[in-house]
């Protein structure tokens, strides 16, 4: 649970106070399956396991170790993981294919994620039917139950299909053995109001005490918003991928996700959110992909500032920040550039110990402002020293 004295969000978020929101939801992991799916990124074994450790470390209450027919690799990846001795649950995930689960049961999985298409377009798109995916599902469902695996039932591009075939594979589902259901928005097509409505008809379909996922992508960027207005409905869990890393536009950031329910909505994750940084760059190095500097939670910019008039203020981070850098694990910084301004000069020379008198600093900011502009970016530490060198001495200095 986050220290609520490092958030400085106000009192306006009050009017958006609900109780279904101040709750606690599971945080179910995908990104060492769904994440991987991301444009070139091959993560080998060693490497799923140190973020399977990393995740743990984080907080994460279930992690999904992939996929494992889809090589041999994935295979000894998930062996390492369910050899690592985790705090969080490991699950496995299948298509609802036999061979896929009996992999699961060789390697000794005890929960997974079982799916098929579901909506008309994608059946039509496999050359599948309505019927033929119904009798794989239970038939594959009931196998994993009778080797002793629980089951999660995750109908792929749900937010796409016809809710009378939901109604009927979902039930199907649940009579077959499955314990949870994952609703699915796969192409990030769903509205978060449309989520709320998908995660309400579930429960009619599937009773009070089965637990609900919702798994969202972001292609209209949409999914945190969309995560948020599943629990708000009744989720129980909610699915997604550190950095939201995954195919196309990626699947929901979880730091995102449990900063928002957390900071904003007065709710609670298992999310140790000071790991989150941390993690994030763990997962980006092993992948070999950049964020956008900007990006919420884990974007290196949130707390770094160039602009004057915010540096002037720097000394007192509720003033321009919506909350501590230390609820995420982040570094507080400034840096030189174009927009900086005295206060820039004065809390850089400090920070680097180098004396710059006072009659020096407006000359050594004009000096800076030009450098950044025929540079086209920062001034280095490095660079503004030999600046200070230069204005002491035009000056007379020593």
């Amino acid at each position: 649970m986050l220290d609520r004295h490092l958030v400085w969000t106000g009192s306006f978020n009050e009017v958006a106070s609900d109780s279904a929101l101040e709750r606690k939801v599971g945080i179910y992991d995908t990104t060492l399956r769904d994440g991987e799916q991301t444009v070139g990124v091959a993560l080998g074994p060693e490497s799923k396991l140190e973020i399977a450790l990393a995740l743990d470390r984080l907080g994460v209450d279930r992690i999904e170790a992939g996929f494992p027919r889809v090589s041999q690799d994935d295979v000894e990846a998930f062996r390492l993981i369910l050899a690592a001795g985790l705090k969080a649950e490991i699950w496995g995930f299948s298509r609802a294919v036999r061979a896929d689960v009996e992999q699961l049961v060789e390697l000794g999985v005890r929960a997974a994620v079982i799916e098929t298409p579901v909506s008309d377009g994608k059946l039509s798109a496999y050359g599948l039917t309505r019927e033929v995916v119904t009798q794989r599902v239970v038939d594959s469902t009931r196998f994993a139950v009778d080797n002793g695996i629980q089951v999660c039932f995750f109908g792929v591009d749900g937010s796409r299909a016809d809710f009378g075939f939901l109604d009927e594979i979902y039930t199907r589902a649940i009579e077959a053995g499955a314990t949870e259901i994952a609703l699915v928005d796969t192409l990030g097509i769903a509205a978060p109001e449309a989520a709320a409505a998908m995660v309400t008809q579930a429960r009619r379909w599937v009773g009070p005490e089965v637990p609900i996922h919702w798994h969202g992508h972001d292609d209209f960027g949409l999914a945190t918003a969309g995560s948020l207005e599943a629990v708000r409905a009744g989720a129980d869990w909610v699915q997604g991928t550190i950095n939201g890393m995954g195919e196309r536009a990626g699947n929901m950031d979880i730091g995102e996700f449990a900063i928002a329910l957390e900071a904003v909505y007065g709710g609670e994750t298992s999310m140790r959110l000071e790991h989150m940084v941390e993690v994030a760059a763990t997962v980006q190095r092993l992948s070999g992909y950049q964020l956008a500097p900007w990006k919420p939670v884990t974007g290196r910019n949130l707390f770094v500032r160039e602009s004057g008039a915010v540096a002037s203020q720097f000394h007192d981070p509720p003033a321009i920040e919506p909350y501590s850098s230390t609820l995420v694990g982040a570094e507080r910084g400034l840096v030189l550039g174009k927009k900086s301004g005295l206060a820039s000069i004065k809390i850089k020379a400090e920070k680097l110990d180098v004396h710059v008198p006072e009659e020096c600093r407006a000359t050594l900011l004009d000096r800076v402002k030009m450098r950044a502009i025929k540079d086209g970016g920062l001034v280095s530490n490095e660079t503004f020293i030999e600046l200070v060198k230069d204005v002491v001495s035009d000056s007379g200095g020593p």
